[in-house]
């Protein structure tokens, strides 16, 4: 690693771009906290990506503002061509439902619903016309065929995480934004889960922008980004 990311730094063609981005919270003390601070880069289209950095370095912050679920205190935030400051919450959301999928560590599943069902949903959410269709296929496209119909409750923890894939890859999102994915995995499901996002990422042709603490995944992606205390310093190219 070196010094501060230069930010002029560009990429033509960028589906992903930060302008001089910095984030601020007040403390139930009133004192302002700085999460982000001056956050430039770019990201070109297909390309995928890791961020590295300590807890509390602001990643998931960073990922919540590209996926337009917070506002930045300062700066431009601009994905897949749209500056997400000039949208309202109507439009923020229609534009998440057709431009982004989003994998978690904690899953996010409904329990009270079935795997397909879960899928389904987000099919339904973001406007496809054969929702149920685009469900069964994700879900066979992460081997879970023959699981549609259990509820998360008898699913293992890897078999979650493909339906959380499921459900965010239903719609071929452009971009796929993952916060610690194998976080809560074995080792084992950790590395199949990786492998999974990876072919996606190639077959779908989305950009992929994922949040990791293991810098033996992060090496295996076209580009790493380290966040320390809120600032981005250099990474691989």
């Amino acid at each position: 690693m070196g010094g501060a990311q230069d930010s002029s730094f560009r990429y033509p063609c960028s589906v992903i771009e930060l302008r001089d981005v910095s984030k601020t919270f007040k403390s139930p003390s009133g004192e302002r906290l700085t999460v982000l601070e001056g956050l430039s880069f770019s990201l070109p289209a297909g390309l995928s990506a890791a961020i590295e950095g300590p807890s509390g370095s602001g990643k998931s912050t960073l990922l919540a503002l590209l996926a337009g679920l917070d506002q930045p205190s300062a700066g431009q935030v601009k994905v897949a061509g749209q500056d997400l400051g000039g949208l309202g919450e109507s439009e923020l959301s229609r534009f998440r439902a057709q431009n982004l999928g989003f994998v978690f560590q904690a899953f996010h599943l409904l329990q009270h619903f079935s795997a397909l069902q879960n899928v389904v949903i987000a099919a339904e959410i973001a406007g496809l016309k054969e929702p149920l269709k685009a469900a069964r296929e994700a879900l066979s496209r992460v081997g879970l065929e023959g699981r549609v119909e259990h509820l998360p409750g008898q699913l293992s923890g890897g078999e979650c995480q493909r339906v959380a894939i499921a459900r965010a890859i239903v719609a071929k999102p452009k971009i796929l934004l993952c916060d610690e994915p194998t976080g809560s995995l074995d080792r084992v499901n950790a590395s199949k889960i990786f492998e999974l996002l990876l072919e996606l990422h190639k077959d779908l042709g989305s950009t992929l922008l994922l949040v990791t603490h293991d810098p033996h995944l992060a090496e295996r992606l076209d580009r790493q980004l380290f966040l320390e205390q809120g600032r981005l310093v250099e990474g691989a190219a």
